[in-house]
């Protein structure tokens, strides 16, 4: 029950980020019925390719070998050795094709459902796969009925195929009994071919349909509720309450560094509680005035009175210090739009040496 629930509460379509962690963790929609169907037509490109030519080397290679018993001596271990090398070559010479062609398709059956990939995470010991609740789930669940419906599929097709053929070839295999004898061969080879020919055609169909199945089920348990997309999302962009916590440390880390700069400022530019902004300028160093510091309300109280205890002067001027405040950034140079009033008064407190700190623009 528990299990249905968790599932109905998955209404939403995966996210790439999920489809990419899975794919990572070996968890991949695989067909188990392509490897059958990959070994069935290995077996009918063995007996096309490989059967006739090779057997009849065997049998030759066979005669050959025992057809003078006398030329083998079997004195010593050595001589036995030599022999059973001789005949392990003639039966590698057969056996050795047929096994590289069942590993080619089987190879090919995985290589073409996905990319290879290498991963250890599939091979991890799971307690899911001992337990006996998960295991009775999977054994009757939806899973677990398809594929018994496969079972009974494959059996009932290649029932009903081999009974097909049987009874169409039964005079052919009836009359075989009474023919030449060096025919048989052929006869089964024959009988064999049409047999797995049959076969791998119910093969494909159940293939295609596990195919799909497979596919359909993968999405379906890759499937996310709208809490996990939540979760997911706040893992990427951030958890919102950390990153306020970051900017309000990078707001107070910037406030202490302004309030550092400001001792060192030519000038601070105040309305008289709203708003200050400090200036540094010092011709030797080129460019325009430098803004080391600026703040509203209680910082700007704070900017004045650091500027007021280290004698900058502070020069109230509303309309200047209220329009510099949104075009200026800590750390730049002062716009252009701002040159000729930022160096009259520049100019004004150069003029009197003797200016306190504090006064007021003309």
């Amino acid at each position: 029950m528990a299990e249905a629930a968790d599932r109905d509460s998955k209404t939403e379509q995966p996210t790439e980020k999920k489809i990419r962690d899975t794919v990572e963790k070996g968890n991949l929609p695989v067909s188990k019925e392509a490897p059958i169907l990959a070994s069935l037509v290995a077996a009918m490109a063995f007996i096309v390719f490989q059967a006739r030519d090779g057997t009849a080397r065997l049998l030759l290679g066979l005669e050959t070998t025992f057809e003078n018993p006398t030329q083998w001596e079997l004195g010593t271990g050595t001589d036995a050795l030599h022999l059973l090398s001789v005949l392990g070559f003639e039966f590698a010479r057969f056996v050795l094709p047929a096994a590289a062609l069942f590993l080619l398709c089987g190879v090919a059956a995985s290589v073409l459902q996905n990319a290879p990939q290498l991963n250890f995470e599939r091979i991890r010991p799971k307690f899911s796969n001992i337990s006996p609740s998960q295991g009775w789930s999977r054994i009757f669940g939806v899973r677990g009925f398809t594929e018994f419906g496969k079972a009974i599929f494959k059996f009932v097709t290649i029932g009903v195929v081999v009974s097909l053929l049987l009874s169409s070839d039964l005079n052919t295999m009836l009359s075989s009994m009474f023919s030449d004898p060096l025919l048989l061969p052929e006869t089964i080879l024959t009988l064999a071919m049409r047999l797995l020919a049959g076969v791998s055609i119910a093969t494909i169909l159940l293939v295609t349909a596990d195919l799909l199945l497979s596919r359909l089920f993968w999405r379906r348990d890759l499937k996310m509720s709208k809490q996990e997309i939540k979760d997911e999302l706040k893992q990427a962009e951030g958890d919102p309450m950390i990153k306020a916590r970051q900017r309000q440390i990078a707001r107070e880390r910037t406030r202490k560094r302004m309030m550092a700069a400001v001792p060192s400022a030519t000038l601070v530019i105040a309305n008289p509680t709203h708003y200050a902004i400090a200036l540094r300028y010092v011709r030797e160093e080129g460019g325009a005035p430098m803004v080391v510091a600026k703040g509203t309300d209680l910082v700007a109280l704070k900017i004045r009175e650091i500027a007021e205890a280290n004698d900058v002067p502070v020069i109230e001027d509303k309309l200047l210090a209220r329009s510099m405040y949104d075009h200026v950034q800590i750390d730049q140079m002062i716009p252009p739009q701002f040159y000729k009033a930022v160096a009259e008064i520049i100019y004004y407190l150069y003029s009197r040496s003797g200016a306190k700190v504090g006064a007021t623009a003309v």
